[in-house]
């Protein structure tokens, strides 16, 4: 069992803060895509790594201890991470290969120093957020005409930009261009109605998908097994 807590974050770049303490023998995690990245400290081994947004399912194995991250809101990373979201894309890296070596032996002794998870939560949150870069002002409006399933042109003409335009930009925001940021998007609203009770057939028509079917290959093609399996 790992023990695992959420709070929200007051950082505008954030969706959240978590952690989670892992015993030993905890088998090895299976991460599905949400359109997210991460920043992780392991208390134990000292490490800050990033978890850039997956186009896939991820399983990893991580030394038992206590985990700190904080997730940013889609299209937001690149003001944590100073970088393109898609250059960690599918990717678990030592934060120090995206940061200069010195900042990140700052946070990794301010982390140290820390007495409980909540600091060590604020710590991060604060160093991440306190980076100074900015992020495409586009993004929430481009989210919004993602999740409501406009297609591609219809997304371009309505940001005013060509379809070319809107690739780029979504890669840089998100890690990956605006159709699989749409099927990833539409995939983690299923999969959380799904985890809030709602029947796959529900699911499937709230979310747009053409129907159960639909759903099912989708998230085989994401999570890499059926949507039972991943609400068990």
């Amino acid at each position: 069992m790992t023990d695992y807590a959420e709070r929200p974050s007051a950082h505008d770049i954030l969706a959240c803060t978590w952690s989670r303490s892992l015993p030993s023998g905890s088998p090895p995690t299976h991460v599905v895509p949400d359109g997210c990245a991460d920043v992780l400290w392991h208390r134990e081994n000292g490490r800050l790594f990033v978890a850039g947004p997956d186009t896939r399912a991820h399983r990893t194995s991580l030394s038992a201890g206590l985990l700190v991250a904080v997730r940013f809101l889609p299209g937001r990373a690149p003001a944590g991470l100073g970088v393109p979201t898609s250059e960690v894309r599918d990717e678990r890296v030592g934060l120090d290969l995206v940061w200069p070596a010195d900042r990140v032996r700052r946070l990794t002794d301010a982390l140290a120093a820390t007495r409980t998870v909540v600091a060590a939560e604020r710590v991060l949150a604060d160093a991440v957020a306190g980076l100074g870069a900015g992020w495409d002002p586009a993004v929430p409006r481009l989210v919004a005409l993602i999740r409501r399933g406009d297609r591609m042109r219809a997304v371009a003409d309505a940001l005013g930009w060509t379809e070319r335009q809107l690739h780029r930009r979504s890669l840089a925001a998100f890690g990956y261009g605006p159709k699989t940021l749409q099927q990833v998007l539409r995939f983690d609203h299923a999969l959380r109605l799904a985890r809030d009770g709602t029947d796959l057939a529900s699911v499937a028509y709230a979310t747009g998908y053409a129907d159960q079917a639909h759903l099912a290959r989708d998230v085989n093609a994401l999570a890499g097994r059926p949507m039972t399996a991943l609400l068990s």
